[in-house]
């Protein structure tokens, strides 16, 4: 189970950086609406990304311990 949380937290990182490389591409142009937009969606991709990478962790330690009681 924790390598899916890892995987949807690798998801998110992505997703956020293709968002933060769109808003860069458009403020270059700039096209400063779209740049927001862009950069508002790379924050949303961004806190998801972490709140995924949280529950990796907590998974990852929850099977640890139980590792260890075993």
């Amino acid at each position: 189970m924790p390598n899916g949380y890892n995987s949807r937290a690798a998801e998110f990182h992505e997703m956020a950086a293709h968002a933060h490389r769109a808003a860069a591409a458009h403020h270059g142009k700039e096209d400063h609406l779209s740049g927001h937009e862009s950069s508002r969606q790379a924050m949303e991709h961004a806190n998801k990304a972490h709140e995924a990478s949280q529950q990796a962790f907590a998974e990852s330690q929850k099977a640890a311990a139980k590792h260890s009681k075993s």
